[in-house]
Protein backbone atom coordinates (compact mmCIF):
# COMPACT_ATOMS: atom_id res chain seq x y z
CA UNK A 1 0.00 0.00 0.00
CA UNK A 2 1.65 3.23 -1.19
CA UNK A 3 -0.47 5.57 0.93
CA UNK A 4 -2.30 5.35 4.23
CA UNK A 5 -5.93 6.36 3.53
CA UNK A 6 -7.09 8.88 6.13
CA UNK A 7 -9.74 11.58 6.40
CA UNK A 8 -8.56 14.96 7.72
CA UNK A 9 -10.84 17.31 9.64
CA UNK A 10 -10.18 20.79 8.19
CA UNK A 11 -13.38 22.37 9.49
CA UNK A 12 -12.69 26.03 10.38
CA UNK A 13 -8.95 25.41 9.87
CA UNK A 14 -6.87 27.59 7.51
CA UNK A 15 -5.87 25.92 4.24
CA UNK A 16 -3.81 27.34 1.37
CA UNK A 17 -4.37 26.77 -2.36
CA UNK A 18 -1.61 28.12 -4.61
CA UNK A 19 -2.73 28.74 -8.17
CA UNK A 20 -5.57 30.70 -9.71
CA UNK A 21 -6.94 28.54 -12.52
CA UNK A 22 -9.78 26.07 -12.97
CA UNK A 23 -7.91 23.24 -11.22
CA UNK A 24 -7.34 25.47 -8.18
CA UNK A 25 -11.05 26.34 -8.28
CA UNK A 26 -12.02 22.66 -8.05
CA UNK A 27 -9.74 22.15 -5.04
CA UNK A 28 -11.09 25.30 -3.37
CA UNK A 29 -14.66 24.07 -3.81
CA UNK A 30 -13.76 20.78 -2.11
CA UNK A 31 -12.20 22.61 0.82
CA UNK A 32 -15.22 24.90 1.13
CA UNK A 33 -17.45 21.85 1.14
CA UNK A 34 -15.33 20.51 4.01
CA UNK A 35 -15.92 23.86 5.81
CA UNK A 36 -12.27 24.95 5.72
CA UNK A 37 -11.05 28.56 5.81
CA UNK A 38 -9.39 28.97 2.42
CA UNK A 39 -6.62 31.29 1.29
CA UNK A 40 -5.82 31.32 -2.43
CA UNK A 41 -2.44 32.70 -3.55
CA UNK A 42 -1.75 33.61 -7.17
CA UNK A 43 -0.81 36.59 -9.37
CA UNK A 44 -4.05 36.07 -11.35
CA UNK A 45 -7.41 34.46 -10.58
CA UNK A 46 -10.04 32.89 -12.82
CA UNK A 47 -13.59 34.21 -12.76
CA UNK A 48 -14.87 31.36 -10.55
CA UNK A 49 -12.32 32.06 -7.80
CA UNK A 50 -13.01 35.80 -7.99
CA UNK A 51 -16.73 35.13 -7.55
CA UNK A 52 -16.03 32.97 -4.49
CA UNK A 53 -13.99 35.78 -2.94
CA UNK A 54 -16.81 38.25 -3.52
CA UNK A 55 -19.13 35.87 -1.68
CA UNK A 56 -16.68 35.72 1.23
CA UNK A 57 -15.90 32.04 0.70
CA UNK A 58 -12.19 32.48 -0.01
CA UNK A 59 -9.49 35.00 0.85
CA UNK A 60 -7.36 36.08 -2.13
CA UNK A 61 -3.62 36.78 -1.83
CA UNK A 62 -2.56 38.32 -5.15
CA UNK A 63 1.18 37.70 -5.48
CA UNK A 64 3.73 35.18 -6.65
CA UNK A 65 4.60 32.40 -4.23
CA UNK A 66 7.60 32.75 -1.95
CA UNK A 67 8.76 30.33 0.72
CA UNK A 68 7.85 32.92 3.39
CA UNK A 69 4.16 32.44 2.43
CA UNK A 70 4.14 29.13 4.28
CA UNK A 71 2.39 29.67 7.61
CA UNK A 72 0.43 27.50 10.03
CA UNK A 73 -1.91 25.92 7.51
CA UNK A 74 -3.72 22.60 8.01
CA UNK A 75 -2.91 21.58 4.43
CA UNK A 76 -1.43 23.16 1.31
CA UNK A 77 -2.42 22.41 -2.28
CA UNK A 78 -0.26 23.52 -5.21
CA UNK A 79 -1.85 23.79 -8.65
CA UNK A 80 0.42 26.14 -10.59
CA UNK A 81 1.64 25.44 -14.13
CA UNK A 82 5.26 26.17 -13.14
CA UNK A 83 7.15 23.02 -12.14
CA UNK A 84 9.90 24.98 -10.34
CA UNK A 85 7.32 26.82 -8.22
CA UNK A 86 5.56 23.55 -7.44
CA UNK A 87 8.86 22.03 -6.32
CA UNK A 88 9.54 25.02 -4.07
CA UNK A 89 6.07 24.78 -2.54
CA UNK A 90 6.61 21.08 -1.85
CA UNK A 91 10.00 21.64 -0.27
CA UNK A 92 8.80 24.56 1.89
CA UNK A 93 5.66 22.76 3.11
CA UNK A 94 7.52 19.57 3.98
CA UNK A 95 10.16 21.59 5.85
CA UNK A 96 7.34 23.14 7.92
CA UNK A 97 5.80 19.66 8.32
CA UNK A 98 2.56 20.74 6.69
CA UNK A 99 0.75 18.15 4.51
CA UNK A 100 1.11 19.20 0.87
CA UNK A 101 -0.46 18.04 -2.37
CA UNK A 102 0.99 19.05 -5.72
CA UNK A 103 -1.59 18.39 -8.41
CA UNK A 104 -0.53 15.63 -10.85
CA UNK A 105 2.84 15.28 -9.08
CA UNK A 106 2.57 12.48 -6.50
CA UNK A 107 6.36 12.46 -6.12
CA UNK A 108 6.21 16.02 -4.72
CA UNK A 109 3.18 15.35 -2.51
CA UNK A 110 2.96 14.13 1.07
CA UNK A 111 -0.71 13.29 0.47
CA UNK A 112 -2.83 12.74 -2.60
CA UNK A 113 -6.37 13.87 -3.39
CA UNK A 114 -8.64 10.89 -4.09
CA UNK A 115 -11.69 10.76 -6.29
CA UNK A 116 -14.72 11.17 -4.02
CA UNK A 117 -18.21 9.72 -3.82
CA UNK A 118 -19.98 12.11 -1.47
CA UNK A 119 -22.88 10.70 0.52
CA UNK A 120 -22.20 12.87 3.57
CA UNK A 121 -21.64 11.90 6.28
CA UNK A 122 -20.61 8.80 4.33
CA UNK A 123 -17.56 9.62 2.19
CA UNK A 124 -15.98 7.11 -0.19
CA UNK A 125 -12.50 7.87 -1.53
CA UNK A 126 -10.88 6.07 -4.49
CA UNK A 127 -7.24 6.43 -5.51
CA UNK A 128 -4.67 4.84 -7.79
CA UNK A 129 -1.76 6.69 -6.10
CA UNK A 130 -1.66 8.95 -9.12
CA UNK A 131 -1.00 6.14 -11.59
CA UNK A 132 -4.37 5.90 -13.39
CA UNK A 133 -6.68 8.87 -12.70
CA UNK A 134 -8.99 8.01 -15.62
CA UNK A 135 -9.49 4.50 -14.23
CA UNK A 136 -10.29 6.00 -10.83
CA UNK A 137 -12.96 8.22 -12.40
CA UNK A 138 -14.53 5.17 -14.05
CA UNK A 139 -14.55 3.29 -10.73
CA UNK A 140 -16.12 6.30 -9.02
CA UNK A 141 -18.82 6.45 -11.70
CA UNK A 142 -19.63 2.78 -11.06
CA UNK A 143 -19.88 3.43 -7.33
CA UNK A 144 -22.14 6.43 -7.96
CA UNK A 145 -24.62 4.17 -9.75
CA UNK A 146 -24.97 1.59 -6.96
CA UNK A 147 -24.80 3.79 -3.86
CA UNK A 148 -27.97 5.89 -3.54
CA UNK A 149 -27.64 9.48 -2.37
CA UNK A 150 -29.97 8.59 0.52
CA UNK A 151 -27.18 6.59 2.17
CA UNK A 152 -26.17 9.87 3.77
CA UNK A 153 -29.65 10.26 5.24
CA UNK A 154 -29.47 6.67 6.48
CA UNK A 155 -26.18 7.41 8.21
CA UNK A 156 -27.65 10.52 9.85
CA UNK A 157 -30.58 8.48 11.17
CA UNK A 158 -28.17 5.85 12.49
CA UNK A 159 -26.37 8.61 14.38
CA UNK A 160 -29.64 9.71 15.96
CA UNK A 161 -30.36 6.18 17.22
CA UNK A 162 -26.82 5.16 18.11
CA UNK A 163 -27.16 5.74 21.86
CA UNK A 164 -30.60 4.11 22.02
CA UNK A 165 -29.19 1.01 20.35
CA UNK A 166 -26.28 0.94 22.82
CA UNK A 167 -28.75 1.18 25.69
CA UNK A 168 -30.91 -1.62 24.24
CA UNK A 169 -28.09 -4.06 23.41
CA UNK A 170 -25.21 -4.44 25.84
CA UNK A 171 -23.17 -6.78 23.62
CA UNK A 172 -21.34 -5.51 20.54
CA UNK A 173 -22.36 -8.52 18.45
CA UNK A 174 -26.04 -7.85 19.18
CA UNK A 175 -25.68 -4.20 18.20
CA UNK A 176 -23.92 -5.22 15.01
CA UNK A 177 -26.67 -7.69 14.13
CA UNK A 178 -29.34 -5.06 14.77
CA UNK A 179 -27.68 -2.48 12.52
CA UNK A 180 -27.10 -5.05 9.78
CA UNK A 181 -30.81 -5.82 9.76
CA UNK A 182 -31.61 -2.09 9.54
CA UNK A 183 -29.09 -1.21 6.83
CA UNK A 184 -29.94 -4.13 4.55
CA UNK A 185 -33.66 -4.45 5.19
CA UNK A 186 -37.02 -2.84 4.62
CA UNK A 187 -36.27 0.13 6.88
CA UNK A 188 -33.29 1.19 4.76
CA UNK A 189 -35.40 0.91 1.64
CA UNK A 190 -37.99 3.20 3.20
CA UNK A 191 -35.25 5.79 3.66
CA UNK A 192 -34.17 5.37 0.04
CA UNK A 193 -37.75 5.98 -1.12
CA UNK A 194 -38.12 9.11 1.02
CA UNK A 195 -40.28 7.65 3.82
CA UNK A 196 -38.01 9.04 6.55
CA UNK A 197 -40.49 9.41 9.41
CA UNK A 198 -41.91 5.96 8.74
CA UNK A 199 -38.39 4.50 8.83
CA UNK A 200 -37.64 6.17 12.18
CA UNK A 201 -40.88 4.87 13.65
CA UNK A 202 -39.95 1.38 12.48
CA UNK A 203 -36.53 1.58 14.15
CA UNK A 204 -38.21 2.52 17.42
CA UNK A 205 -40.53 -0.47 17.05
CA UNK A 206 -37.61 -2.75 16.24
CA UNK A 207 -35.84 -1.66 19.41
CA UNK A 208 -38.91 -2.48 21.49
CA UNK A 209 -39.51 -5.90 19.98
CA UNK A 210 -36.28 -6.95 18.30
CA UNK A 211 -37.16 -10.65 18.30
CA UNK A 212 -40.51 -10.36 16.47
CA UNK A 213 -40.92 -10.86 12.72
CA UNK A 214 -41.38 -7.59 10.85
CA UNK A 215 -43.59 -7.35 7.80
CA UNK A 216 -41.55 -7.57 4.61
CA UNK A 217 -41.92 -5.56 1.43
CA UNK A 218 -42.45 -6.30 -2.27
CA UNK A 219 -40.51 -4.61 -5.06
CA UNK A 220 -42.27 -4.71 -8.42
CA UNK A 221 -39.32 -4.16 -10.74
CA UNK A 222 -39.23 -3.70 -14.50
CA UNK A 223 -36.24 -5.60 -15.93
CA UNK A 224 -36.44 -3.94 -19.34
CA UNK A 225 -36.39 -5.68 -22.72
CA UNK A 226 -33.24 -7.75 -22.16
CA UNK A 227 -30.02 -5.73 -22.22
CA UNK A 228 -28.93 -5.55 -18.53
CA UNK A 229 -27.35 -2.13 -19.15
CA UNK A 230 -30.87 -0.74 -19.56
CA UNK A 231 -31.79 -1.41 -15.92
CA UNK A 232 -32.40 1.67 -13.80
CA UNK A 233 -30.13 2.32 -10.83
CA UNK A 234 -33.03 1.70 -8.46
CA UNK A 235 -33.92 -1.59 -10.14
CA UNK A 236 -30.32 -2.80 -9.78
CA UNK A 237 -30.21 -1.87 -6.11
CA UNK A 238 -33.45 -3.66 -5.28
CA UNK A 239 -32.73 -6.90 -7.12
CA UNK A 240 -29.36 -7.06 -5.35
CA UNK A 241 -30.88 -6.78 -1.88
CA UNK A 242 -33.98 -8.95 -2.28
CA UNK A 243 -34.23 -12.16 -0.23
CA UNK A 244 -36.53 -13.77 -2.80
CA UNK A 245 -36.89 -13.05 -6.53
CA UNK A 246 -39.95 -14.15 -8.50
CA UNK A 247 -39.08 -13.83 -12.19
CA UNK A 248 -40.81 -14.50 -15.48
CA UNK A 249 -39.57 -16.00 -18.73
CA UNK A 250 -38.96 -12.62 -20.38
CA UNK A 251 -36.24 -11.64 -17.89
CA UNK A 252 -32.92 -12.12 -19.67
CA UNK A 253 -30.02 -14.20 -18.38
CA UNK A 254 -27.89 -11.06 -18.22
CA UNK A 255 -30.33 -9.43 -15.83
CA UNK A 256 -30.64 -12.59 -13.71
CA UNK A 257 -26.85 -12.65 -13.30
CA UNK A 258 -27.15 -9.37 -11.40
CA UNK A 259 -29.45 -10.84 -8.75
CA UNK A 260 -27.91 -11.33 -5.30
CA UNK A 261 -26.16 -14.70 -5.25
CA UNK A 262 -27.85 -16.00 -2.11
CA UNK A 263 -31.37 -14.93 -3.08
CA UNK A 264 -34.04 -17.58 -3.42
CA UNK A 265 -35.14 -17.73 -7.07
CA UNK A 266 -38.73 -18.69 -7.97
CA UNK A 267 -39.73 -19.04 -11.62
CA UNK A 268 -43.27 -17.86 -12.28
CA UNK A 269 -43.28 -17.64 -16.07
CA UNK A 270 -46.28 -17.70 -18.32
CA UNK A 271 -46.52 -19.17 -21.80
CA UNK A 272 -49.12 -18.76 -24.48
CA UNK A 273 -51.49 -21.34 -25.83
CA UNK A 274 -51.80 -24.68 -24.09
CA UNK A 275 -48.30 -24.60 -22.56
CA UNK A 276 -48.06 -24.89 -18.78
CA UNK A 277 -47.96 -21.52 -17.01
CA UNK A 278 -48.01 -20.16 -13.48
CA UNK A 279 -51.46 -18.85 -12.62
CA UNK A 280 -51.62 -15.16 -11.78
CA UNK A 281 -53.61 -15.80 -8.62
CA UNK A 282 -50.84 -18.13 -7.40
CA UNK A 283 -48.22 -15.44 -8.01
CA UNK A 284 -50.32 -12.92 -6.08
CA UNK A 285 -50.65 -15.32 -3.15
CA UNK A 286 -46.91 -16.07 -3.12
CA UNK A 287 -46.03 -12.39 -2.97
CA UNK A 288 -48.34 -11.87 -0.01
CA UNK A 289 -47.16 -14.90 1.95
CA UNK A 290 -43.46 -14.22 1.42
CA UNK A 291 -43.82 -10.60 2.53
CA UNK A 292 -45.82 -11.66 5.60
CA UNK A 293 -42.90 -13.89 6.59
CA UNK A 294 -40.66 -10.82 6.71
CA UNK A 295 -38.92 -11.34 3.36
CA UNK A 296 -37.84 -8.64 0.93
CA UNK A 297 -39.47 -9.87 -2.24
CA UNK A 298 -38.59 -8.74 -5.76
CA UNK A 299 -41.15 -9.43 -8.48
CA UNK A 300 -38.94 -9.12 -11.53
CA UNK A 301 -40.76 -8.60 -14.83
CA UNK A 302 -39.53 -8.23 -18.38
CA UNK A 303 -40.16 -4.76 -19.77
CA UNK A 304 -42.30 -2.49 -17.61
CA UNK A 305 -44.61 -3.88 -14.89
CA UNK A 306 -47.50 -1.61 -15.89
CA UNK A 307 -47.40 -2.17 -19.66
CA UNK A 308 -48.96 -5.57 -20.36
CA UNK A 309 -47.10 -6.89 -17.31
CA UNK A 310 -50.12 -7.42 -15.00
CA UNK A 311 -48.35 -5.40 -12.35
CA UNK A 312 -51.59 -3.64 -11.50
CA UNK A 313 -53.23 -6.93 -10.56
CA UNK A 314 -50.34 -7.85 -8.29
CA UNK A 315 -50.23 -4.60 -6.34
CA UNK A 316 -54.02 -4.69 -5.98
CA UNK A 317 -53.58 -7.95 -4.11
CA UNK A 318 -50.72 -6.56 -2.02
CA UNK A 319 -52.74 -3.48 -1.14
CA UNK A 320 -55.72 -5.57 -0.04
CA UNK A 321 -53.46 -7.45 2.42
CA UNK A 322 -51.68 -4.33 3.71
CA UNK A 323 -48.31 -5.34 2.24
CA UNK A 324 -45.94 -2.40 1.58
CA UNK A 325 -44.65 -2.28 -1.98
CA UNK A 326 -42.70 -0.20 -4.47
CA UNK A 327 -42.99 -0.08 -8.24
CA UNK A 328 -39.87 0.51 -10.34
CA UNK A 329 -40.58 1.30 -14.00
CA UNK A 330 -38.58 -0.47 -16.68
CA UNK A 331 -37.94 0.28 -20.32
CA UNK A 332 -40.85 -1.31 -22.12
CA UNK A 333 -40.22 -3.58 -25.11
CA UNK A 334 -41.72 -1.07 -27.56
CA UNK A 335 -39.22 1.60 -26.62
CA UNK A 336 -36.19 -0.66 -26.18
CA UNK A 337 -36.65 -2.89 -29.20
CA UNK A 338 -37.60 -0.09 -31.59
CA UNK A 339 -34.56 1.95 -30.49
CA UNK A 340 -32.18 -0.97 -30.99
CA UNK A 341 -33.77 -1.65 -34.39
CA UNK A 342 -33.32 1.93 -35.58
CA UNK A 343 -37.09 2.50 -35.82
CA UNK A 344 -38.30 5.68 -34.10
CA UNK A 345 -41.85 5.22 -32.85
CA UNK A 346 -42.69 8.81 -33.76
CA UNK A 347 -41.22 11.03 -36.47
CA UNK A 348 -42.38 14.37 -37.83
CA UNK A 349 -42.45 13.03 -41.39
CA UNK A 350 -44.04 9.66 -40.68
CA UNK A 351 -45.91 9.37 -37.41
CA UNK A 352 -47.47 11.75 -34.89
CA UNK A 353 -48.90 9.08 -32.58
CA UNK A 354 -48.12 5.62 -31.32
CA UNK A 355 -50.32 2.86 -29.88
CA UNK A 356 -49.23 -0.09 -27.76
CA UNK A 357 -51.49 -3.09 -28.31
CA UNK A 358 -51.53 -6.56 -26.83
CA UNK A 359 -52.54 -9.23 -29.29
CA UNK A 360 -54.23 -11.33 -26.59
CA UNK A 361 -56.98 -10.31 -24.20
CA UNK A 362 -57.74 -11.98 -20.86
CA UNK A 363 -60.24 -14.41 -22.39
CA UNK A 364 -57.89 -15.43 -25.20
CA UNK A 365 -59.61 -13.44 -27.94
CA UNK A 366 -58.23 -10.69 -30.16
CA UNK A 367 -61.14 -8.26 -30.13
CA UNK A 368 -59.39 -5.07 -31.16
CA UNK A 369 -60.64 -1.69 -32.52
CA UNK A 370 -59.30 -2.28 -36.02
CA UNK A 371 -60.88 0.87 -37.50
CA UNK A 372 -58.87 3.02 -35.09
CA UNK A 373 -55.62 1.45 -36.30
CA UNK A 374 -56.15 2.35 -39.94
CA UNK A 375 -55.36 6.06 -39.81
CA UNK A 376 -52.50 8.05 -41.28
CA UNK A 377 -49.39 9.09 -39.36
CA UNK A 378 -49.71 6.41 -36.69
CA UNK A 379 -47.39 3.69 -35.41
CA UNK A 380 -48.86 0.51 -33.93
CA UNK A 381 -46.77 -1.75 -31.71
CA UNK A 382 -48.16 -5.23 -31.14
CA UNK A 383 -46.94 -7.16 -28.10
CA UNK A 384 -47.10 -10.99 -28.08
CA UNK A 385 -48.16 -10.99 -31.71
CA UNK A 386 -46.06 -13.74 -33.31
CA UNK A 387 -48.69 -16.46 -33.22
CA UNK A 388 -51.41 -14.10 -34.45
CA UNK A 389 -49.35 -12.08 -36.95
CA UNK A 390 -51.10 -13.42 -40.05
CA UNK A 391 -54.52 -12.71 -38.56
CA UNK A 392 -53.44 -9.16 -37.60
CA UNK A 393 -52.24 -8.44 -41.14
CA UNK A 394 -55.49 -9.78 -42.58
CA UNK A 395 -57.68 -7.66 -40.30
CA UNK A 396 -55.68 -4.50 -40.95
CA UNK A 397 -56.05 -4.90 -44.71
CA UNK A 398 -59.76 -5.74 -44.35
CA UNK A 399 -60.23 -2.40 -42.59
CA UNK A 400 -58.45 -0.43 -45.29
CA UNK A 401 -54.75 -0.34 -44.44
CA UNK A 402 -52.43 -0.17 -47.46
CA UNK A 403 -51.24 -3.68 -48.31
CA UNK A 404 -47.69 -2.34 -48.74
CA UNK A 405 -47.57 -0.85 -45.23
CA UNK A 406 -44.17 -1.83 -43.81
CA UNK A 407 -43.92 -4.15 -40.81
CA UNK A 408 -40.98 -5.01 -38.59
CA UNK A 409 -40.68 -8.18 -36.53
CA UNK A 410 -37.99 -7.79 -33.86
CA UNK A 411 -36.75 -11.01 -32.29
CA UNK A 412 -34.87 -10.90 -28.96
CA UNK A 413 -34.68 -7.13 -29.12
CA UNK A 414 -31.74 -5.31 -27.39
CA UNK A 415 -29.88 -8.62 -27.00
CA UNK A 416 -26.74 -9.71 -28.89
CA UNK A 417 -28.91 -12.27 -30.73
CA UNK A 418 -31.34 -9.59 -31.93
CA UNK A 419 -32.77 -10.06 -35.42
CA UNK A 420 -34.93 -7.57 -37.30
CA UNK A 421 -37.17 -8.75 -40.14
CA UNK A 422 -38.65 -6.10 -42.44
CA UNK A 423 -41.72 -6.94 -44.52
CA UNK A 424 -45.20 -5.64 -45.40
CA UNK A 425 -48.81 -6.60 -44.74
CA UNK A 426 -49.07 -8.82 -47.80
CA UNK A 427 -45.58 -10.33 -47.62
CA UNK A 428 -45.34 -11.05 -43.90
CA UNK A 429 -47.12 -14.45 -44.05
CA UNK A 430 -44.54 -15.70 -46.57
CA UNK A 431 -41.68 -14.40 -44.41
CA UNK A 432 -43.06 -16.18 -41.35
CA UNK A 433 -43.37 -19.39 -43.33
CA UNK A 434 -39.75 -19.32 -44.48
CA UNK A 435 -37.95 -17.86 -41.43
CA UNK A 436 -37.51 -19.67 -38.12
CA UNK A 437 -38.61 -16.88 -35.76
CA UNK A 438 -39.06 -17.47 -32.05
CA UNK A 439 -40.48 -15.44 -29.17
CA UNK A 440 -39.93 -13.04 -27.58
CA UNK A 441 -40.82 -10.83 -30.51
CA UNK A 442 -42.37 -7.43 -31.09
CA UNK A 443 -44.24 -6.29 -34.19
CA UNK A 444 -44.20 -2.68 -35.39
CA UNK A 445 -46.59 -1.50 -38.10
CA UNK A 446 -46.22 1.93 -39.69
CA UNK A 447 -44.31 4.15 -42.10
CA UNK A 448 -41.57 4.64 -39.50
CA UNK A 449 -40.37 1.11 -40.25
CA UNK A 450 -38.90 2.47 -43.52
CA UNK A 451 -36.29 4.31 -41.44
CA UNK A 452 -34.71 1.04 -40.30
CA UNK A 453 -32.48 0.81 -43.37
CA UNK A 454 -31.04 4.27 -42.70
CA UNK A 455 -30.99 4.36 -38.90
CA UNK A 456 -30.15 0.78 -37.96
CA UNK A 457 -27.15 1.08 -35.64
CA UNK A 458 -27.16 -1.94 -33.34
CA UNK A 459 -25.14 -4.94 -34.46
CA UNK A 460 -24.10 -3.35 -37.75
Amino acid sequence: MDHLPIFINVRQNPCLVIGGGDIALRKINLLIKAQAKVDCLSPLFCEGITNLSQNGDVNLIQKRFESDDIKEYAIIIASTDDSSVNALISKSAKKARIPVNVVDSPELSSFIMPSIVDRSPVIIAVSSAGRAPVLVRIIRAKLETVIPSAYGVLAEIAGEFRQKVKDRFSKIKDRRAFWESIFSGVIAEKVFSGRINEAKDDIDKQLKRASEIELGEVYLVGAGPGDPDLLTFKALRLIQQADVVLYDRLVSKGVMELVRRDSELIYVGKKGGSQESTRQIDINDQLVELAKSGKRVCRLKGGDPFIFGRGGEEIESLSEHGIPFQVVPGITAASGCSSYAGIPLTHRDYSQSCRFVTAHLKNGTTNLPWDEFVIDQQTIVFYMALSGANYICQKLMEHGMDKDMPIAIIEKGTMPEQKVYISSLTKLPDLLATEDIHAPTLMIVGEVVRLNEKLNWYGT
